[in-house]
């Protein structure tokens, strides 16, 4: 409980910012496709269609929890140097992969009650989900060998 308020404190003094930086920062509203889809659909630059950023809560769960295809959550913030190193290393690699894997990208500025939820004490931490369930976690940076690893884990055979 404790470690939680702190987070908060934390998050609260953190200066906030409205895109995160890389290449797919520049995610632009689409048109649905169909009744059913819903209106923060996004239309990704060329070489981002694996990677978007998480809009809110139940974008969070309809994207990442409810996806049959495996997932990187990438929780991170703008004032975090590590981030900004690890998020263009994780995007590429996971771009490499051509679609096996998805990645999420959540500001834990912008979705404390997500960083709280998925006990994100320090960023950057990402986790690997399949079928809604973390199956594997890491925190601070990882080179592309390490990276790797930790996707072919995820993807499997």
């Amino acid at each position: 409980m404790s470690q939680q308020l702190v987070l908060r404190r934390l998050l609260s003094l953190a200066p906030r910012a409205l895109l995160p930086p890389g290449p797919c920062a520049g995610l632009l509203p689409r048109a649905p496709h169909g009744p059913a889809a819903p209106s923060r659909a996004l239309a990704t630059p060329a070489g981002c269609g694996s990677t978007f950023n998480v809009q809110d809560g139940s974008d969070f769960q309809e994207r990442v929890v409810n996806n049959p295809k495996p997932i990187v959550v990438d929780f991170h913030a703008q004032w975090c140097g590590p981030c900004k190193i690890l998020g263009p290393r994780l995007e590429k690699m996971v771009a490499k992969q051509e679609g096996k894997v998805l990645m999420a990208k959540v500001d834990i500025d912008d979705h404390t009650d997500l960083a709280i939820e998925y006990e994100v004490s320090a960023v950057p931490t990402v986790l690997a989900m399949k079928n809604g369930d973390v199956v594997d976690k890491f925190v601070g940076i990882k080179d592309e060998d390490q990276l790797e690893a930790f996707l072919k884990k995820l993807i499997g055979p």
